[in-house]
């Protein structure tokens, strides 16, 4: 949410917010505290109902073990235009610490119910119970693409962090058709990337962007936050306040390519 936010204010969404847990860290950091708040989504889901609040997207990231039993039982009744998922569990080949593979089977069934899908590359390969360990390639993720929009009937979806050399990232990105996007590689690496690049790319289709350029504007927007970020614990994800202005300007169509 603290990514999320500013990224939303400058893209002018008003969000509501659903709080699943309150952590005092990021579980990157050790020994966080977890407080589990799911019993609290109930109610809080009635009270929206009573305002009869309606919603043109609905974006889940990190979740929790409670909570996901909530949105799979919740998700189609709140998400009846647009259900985004980044279906927050693992990276660089293993899963966050307290997800197990229980997780990633009701992940798989709620993963059916998203419209647009953004995994890492570990988070599609256990999608699609594959290997965790081989080699990352564009033609693996051309693969695991298709395979994704396949099994669960997506609209749009994006493959992020394919870690091709030491000078790109790659991205793969669906939308009726594959695409192939790289992007520069810089030499730092921060936690809460992909937190940035969904919210950026909300933030971008609410805007009335399509979805490839959307895509292209969020990579753009991760990259600029990294270059500006100085001397900073990386834990502590990159500083996206410099890039803020960028991507206002961007929205408003006045970027000089």
């Amino acid at each position: 949410m603290a990514t999320a936010l500013p990224i939303f204010t400058v893209a002018g969404i008003r969000p509501a917010l659903m709080p699943t847990a309150l952590l005092s860290t990021h579980t990157g950091f050790p020994d966080n505290t977890y407080l589990d708040l799911s019993q609290q989504l109930g109610p809080i889901l009635d009270h929206w109902k009573q305002l009869e609040l309606n919603f043109d997207a609905v974006y889940l990231g990190y979740l929790g073990k409670q909570a996901i039993d909530f949105w799979l039982k919740n998700a189609n009744s709140v998400a009846k235009k647009q259900l985004l998922l980044d279906p927050a569990m693992a990276d660089h080949g293993k899963l966050y610490r307290g997800f197990d593979q229980a997780y990633v089977e009701k992940m798989k069934s709620l993963a059916s119910l998203a419209d647009i899908l953004l995994p890492n590359l570990t988070e599609a390969r256990l999608l699609l119970d594959q290997d965790l360990s081989q080699a990352e390639s564009m033609e693996e993720a051309i693969d695991l693409i298709e395979e994704l929009v396949s099994k669960f009937s997506l609209k749009q979806a994006v493959i992020t962090g394919i870690e091709l050399n030491e000078q790109e990232i790659g991205m793969m990105i669906y939308d009726q058709e594959i695409t192939q996007l790289k992007v520069k590689r810089i030499d730092r690496a921060y936690f809460g990337t992909g937190d940035l690049f969904a919210s950026a790319l909300l933030a971008t289709l609410s805007n009335e962007r399509d979805f490839l350029s959307a895509s292209q504007i969020a990579s753009q927007f991760i990259l600029r936050a990294i270059e500006s970020t100085k001397k900073q614990d990386p834990r502590l994800g990159p500083d996206c306040s410099q890039a803020l202005s960028w991507l206002i300007d961007e929205l408003k169509g006045k970027c000089v390519k």
